[in-house]
């Protein structure tokens, strides 16, 4: 006797499967029904319409129900985007089961020219879906959605960061002015720094021309309220830091947080535990391949036949806390000299030659996220770190 096309779906599953292809102005809702066989049905929703969606599912289930007399929950798959994290919230707080997939994990088409349309992609979506709810593994990588709170603190570090960033752009931009006039000896972060711009001469001993002089003056506008932008936002990480418990005042009932413990360690500073947080410790990892694969740090092997080689990093992580590991590993060399780690990176550097310090310091970036990530979550302090003095 023939089994029904849609027995996978009813029997082993016993959901409706649906996927949301997100833009500005349309949402594409792609779904999977029980008592449809194979058949894909397609609606489309205003976007960022979230009642007429609720409506939309709605309809799903009472379609399911009239075909087959049974009520039949909702699991729905996202790609993590512009959109955030806002409507998964929203579905999790109607009981609706929402999964955030990261789209770079999803395999796709290796064609030089692959066909690519939100319909297709609705359509991937529920598959992928339904072979994730079928326990298949590897087949995407799942988006940890953090808490409201631990997604608004990491703004702090990111928006500091992007100040950073555009500090550094207009110091260039004023280095480069002053340049193309013979002057390449004038720091703008110095705090005599329109002092000494009236003092400047060209290199063939003119004075400043007056819009060369003007525009440089806008520049260091600019400039000076980035820099007092970049104070208010660390006084506000500073005074987030200080409402934290304490490590050495931490119970079973009030544990300290992992930038309270990473403040121990010398050479970790509010900005680096901060970010260490924010970017990766707020979340729980099973193990020291997720660590570092979440960061991008992990090997890439290349094997195929008698072919067997390392392509590097994978990159495929986070990238502001891939950056920010590189800079504390720099950093740990300097003011951990004594540990296990630092000895480990040197013997290396010693036996291969200098050339290959850049290539170690990202094994050691890798191997210090491992350790700080146990010292965080368990105590577990890195053989032969130093802790700052009480």
């Amino acid at each position: 006797m023939s089994v029904p096309s849609h027995a996978a779906v009813s029997i082993q599953l016993n959901a409706i499967f649906v996927s949301l292809e997100l833009s500005r102005s349309t949402w594409l809702v792609t779904s999977l029904s029980p008592g449809r066989g194979e058949r894909i049905s397609r609606h489309p929703v205003k976007g960022s319409d979230v009642p007429m969606l609720l409506e939309r599912f709605a309809q799903l289930q009472a379609k399911a129900h009239e075909r087959t007399g049974e009520q039949y929950p909702l699991v729905v798959i996202q790609e993590a985007g512009l959109d955030g994290f806002w409507i998964h919230r929203c579905l999790v707080r109607e009981g609706i089961e929402s999964h955030v997939v990261d789209a770079a994990s999803i395999a796709a088409s290796r064609r030089s020219r692959r066909a690519k349309t939100d319909k297709l992609d609705g359509e991937a979506l529920v598959r992928t879906l339904l072979a994730y709810k079928r326990g298949e593994p590897r087949v995407c990588a799942m988006v940890a959605v953090p808490s409201v709170e631990d997604e608004d603190r990491r703004r702090i570090c990111r928006e500091r960061r992007s100040l950073v960033v555009e500090r550094i752009r207009h110091i260039n931009r004023v280095k480069g002015l002053l340049f193309a006039q013979g002057v390449g000896d004038y720091e703008p972060l110095r705090a005599n720094r329109r002092a000494q711009l009236e003092e400047l001469t060209t290199g063939d001993g003119r004075p400043l021309p007056r819009h060369v002089k003007r525009e440089i003056d806008r520049e260091l506008d600019r400039l000076e309220l980035v820099m007092r932008q970049i104070k208010e936002v660390e006084r506000e990480r500073d005074a987030m830091l200080e409402l934290e418990p304490e490590a050495d005042t931490a119970t079973e009932e009030y544990p300290a947080p992992a930038t309270a413990r990473l403040l121990q360690l010398r050479g970790i500073g509010p900005e680096f535990a901060s970010v260490l947080y924010a970017e990766a410790f707020f979340r729980s990892f099973s193990n020291r391949r997720q660590v570092a694969c979440y960061a991008g740090l992990a090997p890439s092997p290349w094997q195929s036949g008698a072919m067997d080689r390392e392509q590097g990093v994978s990159k495929a992580g986070n990238k502001r806390l891939r950056v920010t590991m590189i800079q504390v590993a720099w950093l740990w060399l300097r003011h951990q000299p004594a540990s296990e780690l630092t000895r480990w990176y040197e013997e290396r550097v010693r036996t291969n030659g200098g050339r290959v310090r850049r290539v170690m310091i990202v094994a050691l970036a890798r191997k210090l996220l491992i350790a700080l990530w146990q010292f965080s979550s368990a105590g577990v302090v890195p053989k032969g770190a130093v802790l700052k003095a009480a």
